[in-house]
């Protein structure tokens, strides 16, 4: 018999590839988080050298979080999802290996070039121009392995989790080409083709768009497929699905300007924002409502799979985070939050409690059928794996709350004579307690994905005698 890593049909050498990437990538990104974290306790953890300063790291976290963990995350499943749904190989093989490279170039070449203060100074946008068409062309042939695979199906509909992989791919593609728009100077430096206020709001329309299609929809792909095969139960309602499609990607362009309230954007502009991103909560919580519902009948299962603990919490804090969201983009809310570490509690609860830990119940349930094995090495590494990272995350974003709050209610505080009541620097002392507890939060993150590290390994050498799972390989 034929084991999963030779399955005759699908192509899971460039799957195996950037599952592993995701773990490595994951502990890196989150390693030189805790560094910066700890930097906003004891500065003088930069130790005086230019590379390793907040301003310069800070990019580099995001960036390798973002986009090397879970970018390879997205890699790795969509390229698994899609053959598994469509029952076809990969369009290409050749480009699909190209992708992998590709994609390992640009997040090396990030990760010289930004500590050594190569940046374009678009948040989440960084990297100078010679990567940016790197990242174009990579992202092209992403594209065309993807769509083309889909063109290719056996199965006479398309997987709604297909459609936000789709969506995500190429609104993802039209966001960074026009966010990227640039006119080079030298072989690393470039200036923005706008200026201004125009300047600001494409920036924000890529970013708050890169949060809500490279970080939602793409991740509400891997939700489709992911939770109703580790449940072992059909998705809750497939006709809610197609309107969370729908519904997400009419609403979620619209939102950007959210991020610019109280700034030389039109103030029309700025309520538009405020409302489609009070709209977008509706899709939002239709998505998790239905991956919850999911679990209808199943929740035993909590009891004794932490890969599905994994799974269902991620969904939680996505609720969670999307109705924040819109919360802070209201106006009157806005005047407090913004600037303060409440944002990057906000922040942290969907790409930790969210988009992390989705990701890596996702890797979990696929490392076993991508080597042939009957399970993972150790279920128990796993609990405490999800312990480790749900802890972790709640001591961040609760640290950050108390720190944003605090810092916004400091901030516009002032005396009788209009004077104001407390200094920055009075603030920033008043936050010291907050960065610690996120920085042992950050601590509690790595140590999980040093396990998971580890238990991936055991996994992948450990003696495939015992039975197979998912030998044949079949499709959802």
């Amino acid at each position: 018999m034929s084991t999963a890593t030779e399955h005759p049909t699908y192509n899971y050498k460039v799957v195996r590839q950037f599952a592993i990437m995701t773990v490595i990538w994951g502990i890196v990104g989150m390693t030189v988080g805790v560094l910066i974290a700890s930097q906003l306790v004891w500065p003088q953890l930069n130790f005086d050298i230019p590379w390793l300063t907040f301003g310069r790291l800070r990019p580099l976290h995001t960036n390798a979080v973002i986009f090397a963990f879970g970018g390879s995350a997205l890699f790795a499943t969509s390229y698994y999802v899609v053959q598994r749904t469509c029952q076809v190989r990969l369009f290409s093989d050749a480009l699909a290996s190209f992708t992998f490279w590709g994609w390992q170039a640009v997040i090396l070449a990030a990760a010289i070039t930004l500590p050594m203060g190569f940046t374009s100074s678009k948040e989440y946008a960084e990297l100078e121009w010679p990567i940016d068409i790197l990242i174009t062309i990579v992202w092209v042939c992403y594209a065309i392995v993807f769509l083309g695979t889909v063109k290719n199906r056996k199965t006479s509909h398309i997987y709604v989790g297909n459609w936000f992989y789709m969506a995500f791919i190429i609104t993802v593609a039209v966001l960074h080409i026009v966010n990227s728009a640039a006119i080079p100077v030298s072989a690393f430096k470039s200036y923005s083709v706008y200026a201004g206020a125009v300047d600001a709001m494409v920036q924000w329309w890529y970013g708050h768009n890169a949060v809500g299609f490279f970080l939602t929809a793409g991740f509400l792909g891997m939700m489709y497929y992911f939770v109703p095969k580790q449940s072992e139960r059909p998705i809750y309602s497939y006709r809610l699905s197609i309107v969370h499609f729908w519904a997400l990607i009419a609403t979620y362009m619209w939102a950007g300007g959210h991020h610019l309230h109280y700034t030389a954007l039109p103030d029309w502009a700025q309520s538009v924002a405020m409302v489609m991103s009070l709209i977008l909560l509706a899709p939002s919580w239709g998505g998790m409502i239905n991956g919850m519902m999911t679990l209808s009948g199943a929740w035993h299962k909590l009891r004794t799979d932490p890969i599905l603990r994994f799974l269902v919490v991620s969904l939680s804090f996505y609720g969670m985070s999307t109705f924040e969201g819109p919360m802070m983009a209201i106006k009157t809310v806005n005047a407090l939050s913004h600037y303060t570490d409440w944002t990057v509690g906000h922040v942290h609860a969907g790409a930790l409690g969210w988009v992390a830990m989705i990701s890596i119940g996702a890797t979990y349930h696929m490392i076993p059928r991508l080597w042939g094995k009957a399970s993972m090495a150790s279920v128990a590494l796993i609990n405490t794996h999800f312990w480790l990272a749900t802890i972790g995350t709640v001591l961040y974003i609760c640290a950050m709350w108390v720190n944003g709050i605090l810092q916004g209610l400091m901030w516009r505080a002032v005396n009788e004579d209009g004077t104001l009541t407390y200094s920055f620097v009075e603030a920033l002392e008043a936050s010291h307690m907050g960065y610690f507890v996120r920085a042992l939060g950050g601590v509690f993150w790595v140590t999980g994905m040093l396990l998971m590290a580890y238990n991936v390994w055991q996994t992948v050498r450990k003696d495939s005698s015992a039975p197979v799972a998912d030998a044949s390989a079949q499709a959802a």
